[in-house]
């Protein structure tokens, strides 16, 4: 997994990755988020899960120390993170602004 995770972040394409757990009550929330972003920037960006309790690694490298946690990849680098539940309106801004990016 971890190959193929740093495979994925490393796209020109940002890719949104959202750290949960199937046990955590704030993150059933965040998939219909996810979808209207999904619908609003279509191929321009990649949104993929990844479940901490199965990929521990993942979560510790990057420092995922509460969930939900939504972190932004650009060509393998942070761009972004959020924890919690955030709002479509502020993921919509920071995805604009990263993708006018270069």
């Amino acid at each position: 997994m971890r190959q193929k995770f740093n495979r994925i972040i490393k796209s020109e394409r940002p890719v949104l990755v959202d750290f949960y757990a199937d046990w955590c009550q704030p993150c059933k929330d965040i998939p219909p988020i996810l979808k209207e972003v999904k619908s609003t920037f279509k191929e321009s960006i990649r949104i993929i899960k990844v479940n901490v309790d199965n990929n521990p690694f993942i979560a510790s490298h990057y420092q995922v120390r509460s969930i939900p946690t939504l972190i932004l990849f650009k060509r393998g680098s942070v761009q972004w993170t959020g924890e919690g539940i955030v709002d479509q309106s502020e993921l919509n801004s920071v995805i604009t602004q990263h993708l006018n990016r270069n």
